[in-house]
């Protein structure tokens, strides 16, 4: 871990590098002389790396000192009334089941405080019946012409607690989500003292303008996303959100501008109510109401710390939808609120929200920054003027000195290059509908995210096919790079070269996440270690531990072997410190390892009490998913695990 001060040198340096090469670029480099095409290629290539620079310089100020602020202690007495909204639309049963199961067994000093709610727009009596079952409580809503913020504003004007909790229908807490959260809202009432220990403020040392408005816990999955899964990585890299929510949200603390998610959110309903309730006429409301509690003088935290995890989209269609309406959300809003003229926001928190927006161009960044190289090999378009020596004296310094920055201020959990990978996966499919919302052409009728989960998904490679024809593009362009560096024996092409090479890396991996794979499983496994005691006669008890655990199923070690067959149905107890589910399951599979047997089961026999503890078993836990890029992560060693497994049989 890089200290602070050398942080700040190494960033200052690059920064400086970084403002030089820009203005070389744009007073010495651009092809005014050589007719429109290379105008238009230069111009565009030129605020590309402008807007590239100024997201990249904003990000080495806000990630040097990264400020999560502590979660304090207070007095059992002081936890308020919290009201659970669970925001559903025409999600399965099952998917609300585990959500519901997940909150109604939410650790609190008073139990009889938290509210529990089915927020549902879809007004479903089998969604009513649900939540009688469950013994929580159920909001419907008939004709919503307002969406998840009507939804939500018809709920809160029906409760009173001093806090709410919004989840999405698949995001599942765990059992501390409260206890973790509710306590950052007494930061204005108590401090720490000499001693290290929380106490209460005095009168006077109170400020009356310090208030908290929302804290933002990440959104976190349990299943592989479809960049880890399709791509053979969900044992290298972390899920492709977790770079946003615990580190870039958490790194806006700083100017008081986290953004709020809509899911896994604790929110004041004094903020709330002071800004109408949540922002309606937006497809971002979350988002939207987010900067308006901020603007009322709310101070809100983003934390990194996961208390929920949900279902990530395991299609492309489902993919792409969500981040078109994510991208157009985000562009309306921040166009209908327009933060340079808002007087109540800081300057701090003004550049956070105009980075916020540059980023939705990435992905016609990304898109300018693999065409112009190709233009310029193929059709001898020149976007760029000037001696290679020159790029090799300006340019090279400031790309080494902005990655050694990047690497000093960043985390583990995501690199530039498959930053480069996600960008290229996405960018042909979102930057119309960013650009049509940016001119103000707005898209309506947006679907929720689809929470099922599917099996045996088809390919996707019709949506490979720009990214095929850039890679065809490519491998010419770097077929004639190689000829004039050996025929003209001259190191002016290597630069160009060099990022033909780098863009089709991430061209090749595109292509292979359109590829697909297959998906056999309808429940997710996790690796688990949990004592299981199994009954397999009436005076025969045998003890192991489970290898990993499902809804559907678990695998179980035992040092010996046991006397059941396949097909047996046994009586199995599995037990945690905080759980005890108790069911029938039948034995379907028998393998033995170097350290015992192990025993597969399915359940076959479940009822509801046991049902509602065996799920907090399997959900309610750590996802076993990388929280950082292993060090096996590489160019190379992708792209050959993608050729090895794509070449062999799909695992089961």
């Amino acid at each position: 871990m890089h200290s602070e001060k050398f942080k700040k040198f190494i960033v200052s340096i690059a920064t400086l590098n970084l403002i030089i090469y820009i203005v070389w670029r744009i007073f010495w480099t651009m092809p005014f002389k050589y007719g429109l095409i290379p105008i238009i290629c230069g111009i565009a290539m030129l605020f590309a790396e402008i807007a590239s620079a100024v997201e990249t310089i904003m990000h080495y100020i806000t990630s040097i000192k990264i400020m999560e602020p502590e979660l304090p202690d207070i007095p059992d007495e002081w936890y308020p009334e919290v009201d659970v909204f669970i925001a559903t639309h025409n999600e399965p049963l099952d998917v609300l089941y585990k959500t519901a199961n997940g909150c109604r067994h939410l650790k609190y000093p008073d139990k009889s405080k938290v509210h529990v709610w089915f927020c549902d727009d879809g007004n479903r009596p089998s969604v009513a019946e649900l939540a009688k079952e469950m013994g929580i409580g159920y909001q419907g809503l008939a004709n919503n012409k307002l969406a998840k913020a009507g939804n939500l504003n018809n709920a809160l004007s029906k409760t009173s607690g001093k806090l709410i909790a919004t989840f999405d229908a698949d995001m599942i807490p765990t059992r501390n989500f409260l206890l973790r959260t509710v306590p950052y809202f007494f930061l204005p009432k108590v401090k720490k003292n000499g001693a290290g220990k929380w106490v209460e403020r005095k009168e006077n040392e109170i400020d009356p303008n310090y208030k908290i408005g929302f804290i933002q816990t990440p959104q976190s999955f349990y299943n592989p996303d479809l960049f880890q899964y399709n791509l053979y990585s969900e044992n290298l890299v972390p899920n492709e959100q977790d770079y946003f929510f615990k580190e870039i949200n958490v790194s806006r603390n700083r100017s008081n501008s986290p953004i709020y998610a809509g899911s896994n959110t604790l929110i004041s309903r004094e903020a709330l109510e002071l800004v109408g309730g949540i922002a309606t006429g937006t497809i971002t409301e979350d988002f939207e109401t987010g900067i308006h509690i901020q603007d009322e003088g709310y101070t809100c935290y983003a934390t990194s710390d996961v208390y929920a995890h949900g279902l990530a989209p395991d299609d492309l269609e489902s993919l792409i939808k969500q981040r078109e309406r994510w991208g157009r959300g985000c562009v309306f809003s921040l166009r209908r609120i327009n933060v340079w003229k808002d007087k109540q926001m800081s300057l701090a928190a003004k550049l956070s929200y105009f980075s916020c927006k540059l980023y939705w161009w990435s992905y016609l960044r990304r898109f300018i920054f693999m065409l112009i190289p190709m233009i310029f090999i193929l059709f001898d378009v020149p976007a760029i003027v000037c001696e290679p020596w020159q790029m090799f004296a300006i340019w090279l310094p400031s790309y080494i000195l902005g990655a050694i920055a990047s690497k000093a201020v960043s985390s583990k959990i995501r690199n530039s290059r498959w930053s480069n990978i996600v960008d290229t996966v996405l960018c042909p499919y979102l930057i119309i509908p960013i650009l049509m919302e940016a001119l103000g052409f707005r898209k309506r009728g947006f679907h929720v995210t689809d929470k099922t989960r599917t099996v045996n998904v088809k390919s996707d490679i019709a949506y490979a096919f720009p990214h095929i024809v850039l890679l065809a593009l490519s491998v010419m362009a770097i077929v004639k790079a190689s000829w004039q560096m050996i025929a003209y024996k001259t190191a002016g092409p290597a630069i160009i070269l060099f990022w033909l090479c780098y863009n089709m890396n991430s061209l090749v991996m595109s292509i292979f996440f359109m590829l697909g794979r297959v998906n056999k499983r309808m429940s997710e496994r996790y690796k688990a270690d949990i004592p299981v005691k199994i009954k397999i006669e009436d005076d025969n008890v045998v003890f192991g531990r489970t290898l990993d655990i499902s809804e559907d199923g678990f695998a179980v070690l035992f040092k010996n072997e046991i006397k059941a067959s396949k097909n047996k149905t046994v009586k199995v107890l599995i037990e945690t410190h905080h759980y005890e589910a108790e069911m029938m399951a039948e034995l379907v599979y028998k393998q033995e390892m170097d350290d015992g047997y192990k025993y597969s089961f399915n359940i076959v026999e479940l009822d509801e009490k046991n049902k509602g503890e065996y799920f907090q078993i399997v959900y309610d836990r750590d996802i076993t998913l990388p929280s950082v890029i292993e060090d096996e992560d590489s160019i190379f060693g992708n792209i050959r695990e993608n050729i090895i497994r794509r070449t062999q049989l799909e695992e089961i």
